[in-house]
């Protein structure tokens, strides 16, 4: 009984939603993307699911986390898990805190500092392919810093065949995603009203102080928001990693995703798919623990 009571207030409530005109226009706005999502993501989505559960996408038969299990025991699985966690875990914090700095810098009055703002927003627009060719005339081992480093009597080095491609890889993230970042605290950082810092000198706080008692706190949810595209961010690096150094680079910068492309071009969609979602739950878990975090500082300081 209590259940049909719970179904009839609801279906009174979404009947009296679409007498409504308002409500009839919104759903005619949102049918169109809740179909895409529908088509395009969430059946592709729970058919991949489906897939990591079989022993053969034709014809298979159940054989529940057995994909999973022998995906852990996979060595060359847990190397790529291993890199894009060590990479992710590098490049995120350097990036949030160069590109604070640099928002703080450029949040003075500087001479052509809107020239700067824009010299860091252009590696956004820059084509990936053409910005790849600079990377591999940069580093490659007759490359143009191999040429500097022979002409002051060092020994060239191949460094994509090396434990230093990390450190490019490394710098090639920096070089693209600090711009956005940069803009994105700027904005925050002018947000916050000058009265809180002429109240805060007069009180006697210094510009330490300051910083740590007003800017951080007020720029908390830009913050969050930055370090969760900075993480996102980290994930699409694949793209420069792989017309670098091609699909088994240097065992340094192996990541998920040239596994992930690998056991698709072995026609492998079990690990494919098992490890898909593997990395997909362990970005929503990291997610969920961001927007936890940022709740309860949220609460603290509201």
């Amino acid at each position: 009984m209590r259940r049909c009571a719970k179904w009839r207030g609801g279906h009174s409530f979404v009947l009296s939603w679409l007498r409504n005109k308002e409500g009839v226009a919104a759903l005619c706005f949102l049918l169109p993307s809740v179909t895409g999502f529908v088509v395009f993501f969430l059946l592709p989505f729970g058919m991949g699911f489906y897939y990591s559960l079989l022993d053969s996408p034709v014809d298979g038969s159940f054989t529940g986390l057995t994909n999973y299990r022998d995906l852990l025991g996979n060595p060359m699985f847990r190397r790529a898990a291993v890199n894009t966690s060590l990479f992710t875990g590098i490049c995120v914090p350097l990036n949030m805190l160069l590109s604070l700095g640099l928002a703080m810098l450029l949040n003075r009055k500087l001479p052509f500092r809107s020239t700067y703002r824009i010299a860091f927003l252009t590696p956004l627009v820059i084509p990936v392919a053409s910005v790849v060719l600079v990377w591999k005339a940069l580093f490659d081992l007759h490359g143009s810093l191999n040429g500097l480093l022979a002409g002051w009597g060092f020994v060239p080095k191949d460094w994509m065949e090396s434990e230093a491609a990390l450190f490019v890889v490394m710098i090639v993230y920096l070089w693209k995603n600090i711009g956005y970042n940069m803009i994105l605290f700027l904005a925050g950082l002018q947000n916050i009203p000058n009265d809180y810092y002429e109240a805060a000198s007069i009180d006697g706080a210094g510009r330490f102080r300051q910083w740590r008692s007003i800017t951080l706190i007020y720029l908390t949810p830009t913050a969050f928001f930055v370090l969760l595209m900075s993480i996102i961010n980290s994930f699409k690096v694949f793209r420069e990693t792989y017309l670098i150094a091609g699909e088994y680079p240097d065992a340094s910068i192996y990541m998920l995703q040239h596994y992930m492309n690998n056991m698709f071009k072995a026609l492998d969609y079990q690990k494919l798919t098992s490890a898909a979602f593997l990395m997909a739950l362990g970005i929503v878990l990291l997610v969920w623990f961001i927007f936890l975090i940022e709740r309860r500082i949220s609460k603290m300081f509201g």
